[in-house]
């Protein structure tokens, strides 16, 4: 039934109402049920869940809690699972949500150290680099005055299912609609394209990407259950100059954690 039969079965049902009263309530109530049906098919519209396996020979979900040494989660955290759809497609218009991840293989660790440099390219470099000036902004890893060798927990030989929803913000881009990026996404993840490599916590490990189509027809994760203790959700950049972290507790039911919202009760400062 499209809108235009429902107006008029309501038209027909006020003409049978002989009192004022009744009519005025009834006619408010059909009106709060047309804008909440508007609303949730506009919704709908907006929102399109995918699914995107994700896989690699390392990874490092990088606690904040260590200051020198690296040491991953226990499984992928919700903002390295939406950097890895961002990698894919990202505009302004369009925001991913992060709804559940599942662990298709058991959880294992590996003890690594790396060279890393312990300084950074000086912004000021950068700007004169932009303004024509000839500046080096290299930095080499072999320099043993700019070499520090770091120890680190990794996981090793992983692979998620990460389920997320895209968003379509219509007040950035007035003149599209939300089929537009999805259909984008879809085009792009099928084939394999991508506008940076998708990555497992650091760009060093580079993760292989594939869009699964029907989630129900692949195996099932991992038969694990733990508490994973809080976990980091993501950046909060209603402050940019400043961004916060926001956590939750991760609970692994079955090889699956379940995200919540970004703005529930269960998602903290």
């Amino acid at each position: 039934m499209n809108w235009t039969e429902i107006f008029r079965e309501v038209s027909k049902l006020v003409t049978e109402i002989q009192t004022d009263r009744f009519y005025a309530l009834y006619a408010l109530l059909v009106y709060i049920l047309i804008v909440y049906l508007q609303g949730q098919l506009q919704h709908g519209e907006q929102m399109k869940p995918y699914c995107l396996e994700l896989s690699g020979s390392y990874a490092c979900f990088t606690r904040p809690e260590m200051k020198v040494e690296r040491v991953s989660y226990d499984v992928m955290t919700p903002s390295a699972a939406r950097a890895c759809f961002e990698a894919i497609l990202w505009k302004p218009a369009i925001r991913w949500h992060v709804r559940k991840i599942e662990i298709l293989k058991p959880i294992r660790w590996i003890n690594l150290r790396r060279n890393e440099v312990s300084s950074v390219v000086s912004v000021a470099n950068v700007k004169k680099a932009m303004n024509g000036t000839a500046v080096d902004l290299s930095i080499y890893a072999d320099d043993s005055s700019e070499r520090a060798q770091r120890a680190g927990l990794f996981l090793r030989d992983v692979a998620y299912r990460v389920y997320a929803d895209l968003e379509f913000l219509a007040a950035r881009d007035p003149e599209a609609n939300a089929a537009k990026y999805q259909e984008m996404f879809e085009r792009r993840a099928s084939k394999g394209q991508c506008v940076n490599q998708p990555y497992l916590g650091c760009r060093e490990f580079a993760a292989a990407f594939r869009l699964v189509a029907k989630p129900e027809d692949e195996t099932a994760p991992i038969d694990e259950t733990r508490d994973l203790g809080f976990m980091l959700h993501d950046l909060d950049f209603s402050k940019s100059a400043d961004p916060q972290p926001r956590f939750f507790r991760a609970q692994m039911e079955n090889g699956t954690v379940t995200v919540p919202a970004w703005d529930s009760e269960e998602v903290r400062g």
